[in-house]
Parts: C-alpha cells; sequence; structure tokens
C-alpha cells in the first residue's frame, strides 16, 4: 500500500522556494537586563509589602515555552529569599503533561524549570481542593499545593488565545482557573465549551481571587520574535481591570505572516510548548473551534515533525491535512488525549494522512489542492509559530512580491529547489535563516 501512495504523488513537482524576511516591531528586554528590570517593580511597596518573612509562596509555571522563563522565575525566587520568604513552584498547567505529576514535572524540565535551576521545590502534584463557588453558583478549585501556600504570584505570559475571543483570554485569569486548576478545575470550566470560555474564565478568576492567597501577577509579553518585550507585575486587586489592556498590547506586538493567503502551507515542527494547539492558529488560521478566526488563509496544511518540548504531546495534529511518519512515531496518545478530553475539543486530535517522508506529506497536499496552478503553486514555509522573521515562500510569489511590495516583508534570496535526502526528508529541516 505505501508503494501505490508514494506513486501517486511521486509526480507532483515541488516548487522552488525563496527566502524572505519579515519585520516586526523589535523592541525587547535583554536578557541580562532582565533582573534589575523585574526587581525594580517587585521592589515596590504595593508589591513588596505584602511579603512577610516566613510566608511559603507558590510561583506558577506553565506548559507553555516562554522566552527568559528561567531568568524571570529565578529573580523571582531570590527576590522571595531576601525578604525572607520560602519560595516554591507548581506547576500550573491544567491537564497538559498527561495530566500526571510526573509527566508535568518532565514538562516543566524540558524548559529548564528543575531545583537544581531555581535553587526551591518544584511542585507537580495535582491533588486540587475546592475553594469556593463563583457567582453563578459552581465550584472552583485549585491544586492543593498552591491552596496551602500564604501566597501565589501568578506568573503566566499573556497572548490571544486559540479556541475564543475575550477581554481575558490567555493570561493571568486563564492561568488562575485553568491552569492553577490541574485537571479537575480545568474539566469543570470547560464543561460548557468553548461558547462560553469568554465568560468562564473571568468567572472562576475573580472566584480564585477571593478565596485564593493570590498576591499578585507577573505577566510576561512577548514581541513578534520570542523576545520578552515587557513585564508587568500587576497587584491582586488590579489584575481584573488591568488584564485586558495587556491583551490588546500582546495582540499589537504578536508575529504573524503578512502574505494573507497560499494553496499550501508547510510547517517544520509544531508542539504543546509552542501553542497550546501545536501551532498557533492565530497565525496559521487553523482554528480548532468556530470562536475564533483570523489568520492566514490556506488550503492543505502539512506539519513536518513535532517539537522536543511539546512532551510527546501531538495535540494540534488535527488541524494538518498531511503529517509524517517520523512525527506520528514521537507521539504518544496517552500524553495527547487528556488535555483533549478536558477540553472538549476533539478535533485537535485528529489523526492526518500519514505518509512516509516530508517530502510526500508536502507533495500529497500539493496534489490535493483544488482549483489551483499545480505548475505555480502557491506555497509558504515555517519553522513554527513562534519564529517567524524569516520564512520561505514559492517561486509563484516572486515576480508578484517584486512588482507588488509587500510592508515589512523583503526578499533575501533567489528561488532555489527545496533540498530532501535519500530518505526523502528535507536537508534543513527547522533551519529556515
Amino acid at each position: 500500500m505505501a508503494n501505490v501512495v508514494s506513486e501517486l504523488v511521486r509526480p507532483v513537482p515541488i516548487p522552488r522556494m525563496f527566502r524572505a524576511r519579515q519585520y516586526f516591531p523589535s523592541a525587547h528586554i535583554e536578557k541580562e537586563a532582565i533582573p534589575a528590570y523585574l526587581r525594580s517593580q517587585l521592589a515596590k511597596k504595593e508589591f513588596a509589602s505584602q511579603l512577610k518573612p516566613g510566608m511559603k509562596i507558590a510561583i506558577t509555571v506553565g506548559s507553555r515555552q516562554i522566552a527568559n522563563t528561567v531568568t524571570i522565575v529565578r529573580t523571582m525566587v531570590d527576590f522571595l529569599r531576601e525578604k525572607g520568604c520560602r519560595p516554591f513552584i507548581v506547576a500550573a498547567m491544567g491537564s497538559h503533561g498527561g495530566a500526571t505529576e510526573e509527566g508535568q514535572r518532565a514538562v516543566l524540565a524540558n524548559f529548564g524549570v528543575t531545583e537544581e535551576t531555581l535553587g526551591c521545590p518544584v511542585k507537580c502534584h495535582m491533588e486540587v481542593v475546592k475553594i469556593g463557588v463563583n457567582d453563578a453558583g459552581r465550584d472552583v478549585f485549585i491544586g492543593k499545593d498552591a491552596a496551602e501556600a500564604d501566597g501565589i504570584i501568578v506568573n503566566c505570559r499573556v497572548k490571544p488565545h486559540t479556541g475564543f475571543r475575550g477581554p481575558y483570554e490567555s493570561g493571568i485569569m486563564k492561568m488562575m482557573t485553568i491552569g492553577l486548576g490541574k485537571q479537575a478545575g480545568a474539566q469543570v470550566c470547560h464543561e460548557d465549551g468553548f461558547a462560553n470560555m469568554a465568560r468562564n474564565i473571568p468567572l472562576f478568576g475573580r472566584a480564585i481571587i477571593k478565596n485564593a492567597p493570590i498576591l499578585f501577577a507577573v505577566a510576561v509579553i512577548e514581541n513578534a520574535c520570542d523576545e520578552t518585550s515587557r513585564i508587568a507585575v500587576v497587584n491582586h486587586c488590579d489584575i481584573e481591570t488591568v488584564e485586558p489592556k495587556l491583551l490588546e498590547e500582546a495582540k499589537r506586538s504578536m508575529g504573524r505572516i503578512y502574505v494573507p493567503e497560499c494553496d499550501v502551507l508547510v510547517v517544520d515542527e509544531i508542539g504543546k510548548n509552542i501553542s497550546g494547539s501545536g501551532f498557533d492558529p492565530n497565525v496559521t488560521g487553523n482554528f480548532p473551534t468556530k470562536y475564533a478566526k483570523g489568520g492566514l488563509k490556506s488550503q492543505r496544511r502539512a506539519i513536518l515533525d513535532l517539537s522536543e518540548g511539546s512532551h510527546h504531546s501531538g495535540c494540534g495534529m488535527g488541524m494538518a491535512h498531511a503529517t509524517t511518519k517520523r512525527f506520528m512515531s514521537k507521539v504518544d496518545l496517552a500524553l495527547t488525549y487528556p488535555n483533549l478530553i478536558t477540553s472538549n475539543v476533539l478535533e485537535n486530535a485528529r489523526i492526518p494522512m500519514i505518509m512516509e517522508n516530508d517530502r510526500e506529506a508536502i507533495q500529497v497536499c500539493i496534489k490535493t489542492c483544488v482549483g489551483v496552478d499545480r505548475n505555480r503553486i502557491r506555497m509558504i514555509r515555517i519553522v513554527n509559530t513562534l519564529k517567524l522573521e524569516h520564512i520561505l515562500l514559492s517561486e509563484a510569489y516572486y515576480d508578484e512580491l517584486r512588482a507588488h511590495p509587500v510592508e515589512n516583508l523583503e526578499i533575501e534570496s533567489e528561488p532555489r529547489e527545496m533540498e530532501f535526502d535519500e530518505a526523502g526528508n528535507l536537508k534543513d529541516l527547522k533551519q529556515i535563516y
């Protein structure tokens, strides 16, 4: 059967590609400057006055690949210790990592978040406790480790969500509701589906602020080049009013593909560390729900590899049309399904066509496009949705962009053939420069 499939796609021509550079706002905080930058905010009276000697303080760390995570968290740990507090890390990632203590600890370790690197305990227990009810009468849960702390600092990133729209998307409120809620708390919030997520996130978030020892949040905003552009420290009493403003800033800062449409999108790697949906639909347009929209328009999407930081979760593969045997060999369904079951978005776990190699995954997407000129296929290739400064575009775009330049996009090379090894895999996988 494999030979039949290979023969069906073998004649399909793959277009020559040229490299283009996309320009985004580049303002950011250098890694070396982050400790002083963050300390200057933590030292403000409104935050420092809440820190008393002997307090056990939980710092949340989630499952996303956030730039400079270890530096940011280590700065908080050191600052708290200097105040006489006893800081510890608590895994705040809902059902990710297979919804197990071992899985969540492994996710954190992939980011360098360990007891050795941070010099404090890292707690990943899945047990939750009920801390109250929200204004709709629903039970509210958070992890027992955090609930038993004297204070909680909500460390997170603020950005647009991949499945819904509202004033609170991925950020402080969601980290408290879904992240701190562990699998059980996340399940309660997700029970009404994504149609009601914009309402439920603040409902549960307000209840957690009211009933849990939330001190303040350390909210990171990143620029389009996966760099730290801002770190905002927000007091517990200001989270509800400040977070929507941070979200709007994050929307303006995030990366995008300046070419609006293509026939085929090729993504070198996806992963839960990159996006909750594996590859961010705010960039690629592959939304798993009908409650959000935007991004690139494409007929077909090929995903070639799974990131190491995804911890074997194939979440997001359901939004692709084709992938590779290499990708599927890295997926552990036992680590993929709990998050999908908890979120009720099973579409993200559908299995795409599994092809022998990179070449065939790309070819089957080209072959099954309709209403296109296959000799002038419009194809875009990216490494992942966090690395968008350099992309590859097919030759069909070349003369068009020379005649009608797109703002903030520059041609960097002449079109050339894509290079595959003897096994049919890209020689420069994840190496677009």
